[in-house]
């Protein structure tokens, strides 16, 4: 393991007096009960509740913050005792804020099991780390790394101004404890664990601290502690648009084939990359205003990774590209604005600095993931960046390590996603050993349990009366899904369209 910029003693530490932090059943019957609430999106009254913690648990006197969760109450009065716990992506990203968009993923599983969602420390309404929203900047302004950079240094001085701004304690280690915490206060026997993306690192996190406490964990997008987050973007978004690229030059079903519309997709794409950089004028996305800016082979990339996250957005993708490499770049922008848009996927900037600078950035340097062709290490260097000033808390070693699963474990990877692809699932399932499941689905993206019948795969293991019947799930439903059909613009009448005989 390589040394950090933090001793692990103050890991350890922390490790011994968590629990005297956390509390007990003794002091349990003080809490205050959970209070009726509203969400907006989900129809229904239920219960929010917080857990105070100490910001340092080894200052368990010192600046103490609210972590904020919510509990949706299974439907039937004969409740089983071990809710599921969703686990949110990012990092960064509110559980509270999503929770609307993944009930119907998880309603069935509601009928006899409480829900809950957790605001994860520097998120939601747990001592929020929040940058200024950026989404109404002019492009030329959002584009600039300069001033992005400058905005990011702004944003980390203004953090550490509020009474929980000490940056250095937002791991997803410590953020664990106050998971388990909450699991304490509602007398919750055991998790069952339902990781997303980087929920996937943090669930991982939980089960190594807290074996104990977990019944059922399903990884679905798995982001393991040794990813590497910045190096890892530019090698599995690569991968992700070489098998566009690939999927496109086999479809030759007549009409709508996407060879005989796109023949030249890829020297398209070069094309394309080879003219930045370039000043360019565009309607903004959001405010249909014309623009102009100096578009960038990063932002060029990052316009072309982030559909890629879902395969319905990345069948436009050739015809996108073909439009950008002949001067037109709204359709390009448009698609890597559509999944942005969304405000419960707004991340806390300042919460996902903290944690990926000090668990994953430290490692670049002995990093040996091969550089994406095109994708090259834009990411990379931006994080060294922002990381070269931004303050790092302790990792301790075994952080790195995933011990061998205690209880079954169900592992999902879509083999089209650009962020988390199988790659990284099948170490994580190695390493768990035995009762570990990895199910892929070769044509998924980012999120496999966003399929219809992938619900009922999850719900058949969580609610398996015996670990033996658990696993392994049959999720052939899934797996047999083909890759979406290319979307093809409208043809001008009396015009072909190119490659067409």
């Amino acid at each position: 393991m390589p040394h950090h910029h933090r001793s692990t003693r103050w890991v350890q530490i922390a490790t011994v007096v968590v629990s005297l932090l956390l509390p007990t059943a003794a002091t349990m019957a003080a809490k205050p009960a959970l209070q009726a609430c509203r969400v907006e999106g989900i129809p229904n009254e239920v219960q929010c509740g917080t857990v105070q913690r100490p910001l340092d648990p080894a200052r368990p006197n010192g600046p103490q913050i609210d972590v904020h969760y919510l509990v949706v109450p299974a439907m039937a009065r004969n409740k089983q005792p071990d809710a599921v716990l969703l686990l949110a992506g990012g990092p960064g990203q509110s559980a509270i804020s999503v929770a609307p968009s993944v009930m119907s993923r998880l309603g069935r599983l509601n009928n006899r099991r409480d829900l809950v969602f957790i605001d994860q420390r520097g998120t939601g309404q747990s001592a929020p780390l929040q940058c200024a929203d950026e989404s109404h900047l002019p492009i030329q302004e959002a584009l600039d790394p300069a001033a992005q950079l400058k905005r990011l240094r702004q944003c980390k001085e203004s953090l550490e101004k509020l009474p929980y701004g000490d940056l250095r304690f937002y791991t997803t280690t410590l953020a664990m404890q106050d998971f388990e915490a909450v699991r304490l206060q509602q007398g919750v026997t055991q998790w069952n664990l339902v990781g997303a993306s980087y929920g996937t690192r943090a669930a991982l996190e939980y089960q190594r601290q807290f074996p104990g406490s977990v019944r059922r964990t399903v990884l679905d997008g798995v982001a393991p502690p040794d990813m590497v987050l910045p190096a890892s973007f530019s090698v599995d978004g690569q991968a992700a648009l070489d098998a566009l690229f690939a999927a496109c030059e086999k479809d030759t079903q007549a009409g709508r084939g996407c060879a005989r519309r796109f023949p030249t997709l890829r020297q398209e794409w070069q094309s394309l990359l080879a003219g930045l950089p370039r000043t360019v004028t565009v309607n903004q996305p959001m405010t249909g205003i014309p623009e102009t800016f100096t578009l960038t082979r990063s932002a060029v990339l990052q316009s072309v990774r982030a559909p890629l996250y879902a395969p319905a957005l990345a069948a436009a993708l050739p015809a996108a590209i073909r439009a950008a490499a002949q001067g037109r770049y709204e359709g390009l922008l448009g698609l890597s604005g559509a999944l942005a848009s969304s405000k419960a996927l707004r991340l806390a900037m300042g919460m996902h600095f903290s944690v990926v600078c000090t668990e994953d950035v430290p490692r670049l340097t002995t990093d040996t993931q091969p550089v994406g062709a095109d994708f090259g290490t834009s990411d990379a260097d931006l994080y060294r960046a922002v990381c070269s000033f931004w303050p790092r808390g302790a990792v301790d070693a075994d952080f790195y390590q995933v011990p061998k699963a205690q209880t079954p474990v169900l592992l999902l990877s879509g083999g089209a996603d650009p962020a988390t692809p199988p790659r990284h699932g099948a170490r994580v399932a190695a390493a768990l050993g035995a009762k570990a499941q990895h199910i892929v689905v070769p044509q998924a993206g980012h999120g496999v349990m966003s399929l219809g019948c992938m619900h009922d795969v999850v719900f058949r293991f969580i609610t398996a009366a015996t670990d033996a019947l658990a696993l392994p799930q049959d999720a052939s439903c899934a797996v047999h899904i083909p890759r979406p059909d290319v979307f093809l613009p409208p043809i001008a009448p009396n015009t072909k369209a190119a490659g067409q005989p």
